[in-house]
């Protein structure tokens, strides 16, 4: 997950959080450091299901991923990919679709270390990585049409990303720039955590994470709806994650005890 200025992007910062270092540690990683760790910890005491929450959205990019192989998508542009944990979304989609076609990015330079993991997908296939942020979009897309044919659909893939880019970093436009040069037949997947059912709780812990330079910007499900605006939504829309087609997947132990707050959807350029 992206949740740091592009301009620490060639150097691991050690000092404080980042957000794709913790999502390693909800997930039992041990690609992360102290401040991580003492930083997820400090979310844990706020709510102790994060680590499930981090387990639904990696779930959700599952199932999501077997939805779009199995209906015809055969490129996929992973943005905020996160530390490599199997399996990953091209083993997903080249089991369905051995000719599938994906490009991950993110601009933490630990996840570039682990990118081999990322990168032996099957001969028929192509995987490849680039070190990109999202607030750079035009790099996205220039890296990324080195391997996607942007003349056919696209799936763009943003789980657990837009709510590390606040509304002044334009997080609706970035989604729009990047849409805008998908083909018809493209699809947007997302994720997004939100503080419409645990208000007070989500409040302190913006508050934390801000303190330790990492933004987190809970949007409303309006909010979230609004990256959707003239895209056709995927049955059932706009959903609680683990509540988007749970029969493509295992259900996550946990998920069902309190609300899991966030959203996911998936919509379709026409």
């Amino acid at each position: 997950m992206t949740g740091q200025d592009p301009t620490t992007a060639g150097r691991i910062d050690t000092s404080r959080p980042h957000p794709a270092r913790m999502y390693d540690w909800y997930l039992g990683g041990k690609d992360n450091y102290p401040v991580d760790e003492a930083m997820g910890r400090q979310m844990l005491a706020l709510d102790p299901r994060v680590p499930v929450m981090a387990r639904v959205n990696r779930a959700f990019m599952h199932r999501t991923t077997r939805w779009l192989a199995r209906n015809g998508v055969r490129q996929f542009l992973d943005i905020g990919t996160g530390i490599p944990t199997e399996p990953n979304l091209h083993q997903i989609a080249q089991s369905v679709a051995p000719d599938a076609r994906v490009v991950y990015c993110d601009n933490d330079p630990i996840v570039l270390a682990h990118a081999a993991a990322l990168l032996r997908g099957t001969p028929e296939g192509a995987t490849e990585y680039l070190q990109a942020d999202v607030r750079d979009p035009a790099a996205i897309v220039e890296g990324a049409k080195q391997t996607l044919d942007f003349g056919r659909p696209v799936a763009l893939s943003l789980v657990a990303l837009l709510h590390f880019v606040p509304d002044e970093d334009g997080a609706h436009e970035l989604v729009r720039r990047l849409l805008s040069e998908l083909a018809p037949g493209s699809h947007l997947v997302m994720t997004h955590a939100t503080a419409d059912f645990t208000p007070e709780e989500s409040a302190a812990a913006t508050a934390k994470l801000k303190a330790a330079g990492v933004t987190l910007a809970l949007r409303s499900r309006e909010e979230f709806t609004r990256f959707f605006d003239g895209l056709e939504l995927v049955d059932p829309g706009v959903e609680i994650v683990h509540k988007w087609h749970p029969e493509l997947g295992e259900p996550v132990p946990g998920q069902d005890d309190g609300v899991i707050p966030g959203y996911g959807a998936v919509g379709r350029k026409v």
